[in-house]
């Protein structure tokens, strides 16, 4: 059986396959960043309530299978963990402690769609996406 979550008046499963790049998609997603980018994601969405149910850091960008209350709006939370991560890789990364906003690391935009019924296929899609990216690559190569 599902498995629902409450609010004082709500029953709800609202969860969204979430994808975002670094700037100019950039191979910036790697070494010690990669790290602690999950640790990162992990404590921006509680602060919002939410859970990150699956994720996969790829070189040059982020899946994430996230759950939202619905009191949120999906543009809030991804938009709170792009900023306040940038402004924390910013800070432990970029070599800078003060007055620093982190504005140069996170494209603009993000792609989300609702997982709905799918779920598990969503997690396993994430889960084998840097797999399925590199089959895909060597049929390029044999082309």
């Amino acid at each position: 059986m599902k498995e629902y979550q409450s609010l004082s008046h709500t029953r709800w499963d609202c969860k969204y396959h979430v994808v975002f790049i670094p700037k100019r998609r950039k191979s910036r997603i790697f070494g010690e960043l990669r790290k602690h980018l999950g640790d990162i994601f992990h404590d921006l969405a509680s602060r919002k309530e939410s859970k990150i149910v699956e994720g996969h850091l790829m070189p040059d960008h982020v899946h994430l299978c996230i759950s939202i209350p619905p009191k949120y709006a999906v543009s809030n939370v991804v938009g709170y963990i792009k900023g306040k991560s940038a402004i924390q890789i910013a800070r432990q990364f970029g070599g800078r402690r003060r007055n620093f906003t982190g504005e140069s690391f996170w494209a603009r935009g993000y792609f989300v769609s609702t997982v709905g019924l799918d779920e598990e296929m969503v997690k396993a899609y994430i889960r084998n996406q840097e797999a399925e990216d590199e089959r895909y690559d060597q049929m390029k190569i044999d082309l």
